[in-house]
Parts: C-alpha cells; structure tokens; sequence
C-alpha cells in the first residue's frame, strides 16, 4: 500500500516538473546577464526588461493586449450578468437550450471556432478588423462570465430581492442596491477571466488580427520565428505575471467581498 502510494506521489511530482520546469526557466533566463538565452548564467541582470520597455514593436502590441483585454472584459461581463439573470431569475422558453449555446464556445475547439467565423464573416464579405478580433475574444470568453455569475447567482435568495422591492424599490434600484452587490465576486472574477484569456489568446487571433495589428502572444510567435532573443524570455516572464497574477488578485478580492457581504 504505501508503496503505491510512494508510485502515485512521484508520478505526481514528475507531471509537475514537467509541466512548471519549462515556464520556471523562462523566468530564470529572462534575469540572465548574457546575450544568449542558454546556461550556465553569466549574472543576474535586469538589461532585457530595460530593452523590452524600450521596443516600440512590443510596446504597441502591449498596449493593443491591453485595450483588446479591457474592451473584451467590459462586453463580455456586461453581456454575460444580463444573460445570467435572464436565464436564472426569469422563465424564458427554451432556456437551457440558449444556455447550452452561449456556452458552447468553450466545448468547441479554438482553431476550429476561429476558422468557422473567419469563413463565415468573408461569406458575409466582412473584411478582417479590430471589431472583428474583439467580436472574437467575446464569443470565446463570454461563456466563462456566464458560468461564473450564474453558480453566484444561483445561490443569492430571490426573497431577498423581493423584500426590497415590497418595501418600495423598483426592480432598477434592486438590482443595482441589492443584486448586484451580492453578486459582486463572482462578476469581478468573471471580468478578470475575460481579460486574462483575452490578453493570452493566440490562435483566435492569428485568425482574427488584421495586418499590422499584433498582440502581444502573436507578438511573441513572430519573434520566434526570426530568432529566440532574451528579449522574449522577459517578455515570457512579464506575460507569465500577469496571467497568473490576475486570476490571484481577483480570487483575493472575490474573497474580500464575499465576506464584507456575508455570503
């Protein structure tokens, strides 16, 4: 017995290395001294993320990732709580059967969802457009929004809302002073979601991107294909603390609120 168990935890701890070993030396090299990206280290030094602030390249494509997250954070998380509450506090005919669609993004795979909507938009004769990859980034991240809010607002009691509204409140001023509020977690987790696989995503948006627009994933691809500079481990490095960063910050806050809300 315990030597299966001693089997199991090794198994475990090699699926680990294998799979945080290669992200743990991106980050290392990114702090190497020497011009190239391989050991043994020469030092320790800050030089490629002083070069990476200074690539206009990367800075646009930094700043496209951003505004492209933001943007797609604030439609999808809007769009997402009204679908949430339409599906969950109303009887709608055909609800799950609308349900199953808005998530059905996340059960298709990526390429072939980037492909099905570049051909049908030039079926359309839409041309390729910022509007067109931020379109994108909703559909693919719309789904995680609705999971989200919809578990939270499952469990917030209607007589709750139904309380307020006895005691004068229009169904505006209960949202906004009652739902909302209670709902609160779950819709900064679900906009930080948003944002983070938005500001990660690379095969939507090599479909998706226009000429000249790059983020920074589709950034990152086109450098590898020229040459691995030491830039891109900085750069590796700082995408790395963003997206893993993000996600605690939100869970952290997430907390926060549940607890100042007494859920």
């Amino acid at each position: 017995m315990n030597w299966g168990w001693q089997m199991i935890r090794g198994y475990a701890i090699l699926v680990y290395l294998f799979m945080f070993l290669p992200v743990a030396v991106v980050v290392l090299l990114s702090f190497n001294a020497s011009q190239f990206g391989s050991f043994p280290m020469t030092g320790l030094s800050l030089r490629w993320f002083v070069e990476l602030a200074q690539n206009d390249a990367i800075l646009r494509a930094f700043r496209t990732s951003v505004v492209l997250g933001l943007m797609t954070a604030a439609i999808s998380t809007t769009l997402g709580v009204l679908a949430s509450l339409a599906l969950v506090r109303y009887r709608l005919p055909g609800a799950n059967m609308i349900s199953t669609l808005l998530i059905a993004p996340i059960l298709v795979p990526e390429v072939v969802l980037a492909v099905a909507l570049l051909l049908f938009l030039n079926f359309l004769g839409v041309n390729k457009s910022f509007a067109l990859l931020l379109f994108g980034h909703v559909i693919f991240t719309l789904p995680f929004v609705i999971l989200v809010v919809q578990a939270r607002l499952v469990s917030i009691r209607r007589d709750v809302e139904e309380a307020a509204m006895s005691l004068g409140a229009s169904p505006l001023q209960t949202f906004f002073q009652v739902t909302l509020p209670l709902m609160m977690p779950a819709v900064l987790a679900g906009a930080l979601f948003a944002f983070t696989i938005s500001f990660d995503d690379i095969t939507g948006t090599l479909f998706w991107k226009p000429g000249g627009v790059e983020t920074v994933p589709t950034q990152i691809f086109a450098m590898l294909r020229n040459s691995i500079s030491p830039e891109i481990n900085a750069l590796g490095t700082v995408m790395i603390v963003m997206t893993v960063g993000l996600p605690l910050l939100g869970a952290a806050m997430a907390r926060s609120l549940s607890r100042k809300s007494g859920a």
